[in-house]
């Protein structure tokens, strides 16, 4: 390959095309048309004497050779974007970069519809795209460029990621007005619910994995005791709206809770067993810790996340409805 050739505004297209694996995808990245990412994609073909993307089935796959570059381009031209902007200088206001985050439904809730407004005052040009999390792959999606950022619970994170603690959350019960278990039980928003009651009721558990046991069943196995989970959704939308149509019950992040209740008809109430706080991270790839752009939009998010931390809500005895 003759590098003095070489039009650089093709790398781009090749770091896109290695990370979307699709011109489709590429053309709608970049703000070009699919002709012209095909078009691109025949001159780096011919740069690179290799065919780069090869079809497999509906998709296309990147080459072996073509997957030992996508890591080096990328981290290359993150360098230059950052020399380029001078270092740590960055004016979100003409920003049109792209960013994925990865995290559950309850961060399309609450985070989204509060960063959808900051952004549209402070960096109208870009764009965020939240995407579902990968059940039992969370972390390792930031490794393949599939996302930015990853919202979830704190765990054990491997080396090469970088992460912040950005909210915590308390857990509550969740169950329709008028739910007739709980009336028959003379039981009000933000009572006590005896524990015989809690376990025979049937349960609704978040889970992406559809598994039927979650924190509530470690808790109360500590004290020698279970609950009937009938039912799993892996969208905490999907929790809350069979809570609100049935005699069901749920336990869910506090503030989630109090951001649906009212227009769902739904009564909070305290957890009948000790349950612990939720701590959630924002977890990154360390080659992007020092990007300006990726620090600012770190920035953003973590302010905003954490004004939604731990609200005392039922802890001083109020009894929301």
């Amino acid at each position: 390959m003759n590098f003095r050739t070489l039009d650089l505004n093709l790398l781009r297209v090749l770091d896109s095309l290695l990370h979307d694996g699709s011109t489709v995808a590429t053309a709608a990245r970049l703000g070009m048309s699919q002709p012209a990412v095909s078009a691109a994609l025949s001159r780096l073909r011919a740069h690179l004497n290799d065919p780069i993307l090869v079809r497999h089935g509906r998709s296309l796959r990147p080459t072996d050779y073509a997957r030992t570059m996508r890591d080096p381009l990328r981290h290359l031209l993150e360098q230059l974007e950052t020399t380029l902007t001078g270092g740590d200088h960055f004016d979100p206001s003409r920003s049109d970069m792209n960013f994925k985050l990865s995290g559950s439904d309850f961060f399309a809730e609450l985070l989204m519809p509060q960063l959808a407004e900051h952004l549209s005052r402070h960096a109208p040009l870009m764009r965020v795209q939240q995407v579902d999390l990968v059940p039992d792959n969370f972390v390792e999606t930031l490794d393949r460029y599939t996302v930015d950022f990853a919202l979830i619970p704190e765990t054990e994170f491997p080396q090469w990621t970088d992460s912040q603690r950005v909210m915590t959350s308390k857990f509550v019960i969740i169950a329709r007005q008028g739910n007739s278990r709980f009336a028959h039980a003379g039981l009000s928003a933000g009572d006590a619910i005896p524990i015989d009651l809690y376990c025979d009721m049937g349960h609704v558990l978040f889970s992406q994995e559809g598994n039927l046991q979650g924190l509530a069943d470690k808790v109360l196995a500590e004290i020698g005791r279970s609950r009937r989970v009938v039912m799993t959704m892996p969208f905490f939308s999907g929790v809350y709206n069979a809570v609100a149509s049935s005699d069901l019950i749920a336990m869910v992040p506090e503030q989630l809770a109090l951001r649906v209740a009212p227009r769902l008809g739904l009564d909070i109430f305290p957890t009948p067993m000790p349950a612990p706080e939720m701590q959630l991270c924002m977890v990154w790839h360390r080659r992007s810790s020092h990007n300006p752009a990726h620090q600012w939009l770190r920035k953003q998010i973590a302010d905003l996340l954490r004004g939604l931390s731990s609200s005392p809500t039922l802890s001083n005895g109020a009894k929301p409805r």
